[in-house]
């Protein structure tokens, strides 16, 4: 599914860029529920008698859902205006939360998940598309970091706000308060304006645009870049006990966090400025192996130390996404949405095999402070992979343009 060219009129002239705040809202929503139940886990493990380990699932089962189930339901949704796809999509996802704040049992609890998972998985790349669709070219980069700016604010509140919340509501009534979050997301795209889209293509085609070196490239590079960033976050609480001697979290994840909402929002202005997207992805993963090899030491030496490369990596980690999509976008003009939904998919699939292999390198006794080492060593070989695969594409592309 890919908007039209005829809904990318200048932002001054019709005045759709005003609509792409409301997009941010979907995406601070789902931000919101993607990493809120993380530090909900042991208020669910209580309430439910489960085992945190089998609680724990109710995060990979969200995660795999949004990074596999959505570009499936997507499909059912074809030929259908971008407005339409948004607000199923968000009502489905709305349902999803209601289900969890609700579920009697650990089962309808990962039953409420998967489906706002779903939701959250067709939400996502549409959002960005639309945004995209909603400007012009030269302010593609800032429309992209509008929206992915609303998914790592989300992110930033949802462990820590969750977390506080969770003690004075409970777990169930933070669940509810992002199902009346999901309720105002709902009644903003009701305002966007009518988009024509083109029909999406079966999910053959969608498996085949990977066949391309520069799609597949980019996909692999956020596929590792996913599984580097997403997935350490996850184990950060284990990571500053064991290398910072510390049980105080929260202010480590307001860090990450913070610089995640620094570095999304600035990045669309700079790839705008620059026209640059793939540079911009070589000196974001360059910060990011950077940060990720400093932190172990600065966070042995004193944890105030640990906040410099917490928030140079929170802000690279989120950065990054922008001139990804932008280079997807580039590539595949006419189906955007297939671009971006490949490029979420791989982010939020990353996210779930980090947490995986973290927690098989923890069980096979690996050191919690070692862990950065392990995700630095990826971030460079998705370095390599963007200096030579998709460099090569994006060479040939421009040959193949230049060409008579």
């Amino acid at each position: 599914m890919s908007v039209t060219e005829k809904t990318a009129a200048p932002q001054g002239q019709d005045g759709r860029g005003r609509f792409i705040p409301l997009l941010a809202l979907g995406t601070f929503a789902l931000g919101v529920d993607a990493y809120v139940m993380a530090g909900l886990l042991p208020h669910v493990s209580s309430d439910l008698h489960v085992p945190a380990s089998a609680a724990g699932q109710i995060v990979t089962v969200f995660t795999l859902c949004y990074a596999l189930g959505g570009p499936v339901f997507a499909t059912l949704l074809a030929k259908r205006p971008a407005k339409v796809v948004l607000g199923v999509a968000l009502v489905v996802f709305t349902i999803g939360n209601a289900m969890t704040a609700l579920a009697p049992t650990l089962a309808v609890l990962l039953i409420a998940r998967a489906v706002a998972g779903i939701g959250a998985g067709v939400y996502s790349p549409i959002a960005a598309a639309t945004a995209a669709g909603l400007t012009t070219p030269e302010r593609r980069g800032r429309a992209l970091a509008t929206v992915m700016g609303g998914l790592s604010i989300g992110t930033v509140i949802g462990v820590p706000a969750g977390m506080l919340l969770a003690s004075h509501v409970g777990w169930r009534g933070t669940l509810w308060l992002i199902t009346a979050l999901g309720v105002v997301a709902l009644i903003g795209i009701v305002r966007l304006p009518k988009i024509e889209v083109s029909p999406p293509p079966p999910l053959g085609r969608r498996v085949r645009a990977l066949a391309g070196g520069r799609i597949a490239g980019i996909v692999c590079v956020s596929l590792l870049g996913g599984i580097a960033s997403l997935g350490l976050y996850t184990y950060l609480a284990e990571f500053l006990l064991d290398a910072a001697h510390t049980d105080r979290t929260v202010w480590a994840m307001w860090a990450w966090g913070a610089g995640g909402i620094v570095g999304s929002l600035l990045i669309g202005p700079v790839v705008d400025r620059t026209r640059r997207p793939f540079a911009a992805v070589t000196c974001i993963l360059v910060l990011i192996v950077a940060s990720q090899l400093v932190l172990p030491a600065a966070a042995h030496a004193s944890a105030a130390w640990a906040v410099v490369p917490l928030v140079i990596w929170g802000a690279a980690g989120w950065a990054v996404q922008v001139p990804q999509q932008h280079q997807l976008i580039a590539a595949q003009p006419r189906q955007a949405t297939v671009a971006v939904s490949l490029n979420s998919s791989a982010v939020y699939l990353g996210s779930g095999i980090g947490s995986a292999l973290g927690g098989l390198m923890l069980g096979l006794g690996a050191a919690p402070a070692s862990l950065p080492y392990y995700t630095g060593a990826l971030t460079v070989v998705a370095l390599v992979l963007h200096l030579t695969v998709v460099r090569g594409a994006v060479r040939r592309g421009e040959r193949a343009t230049q060409a008579p």
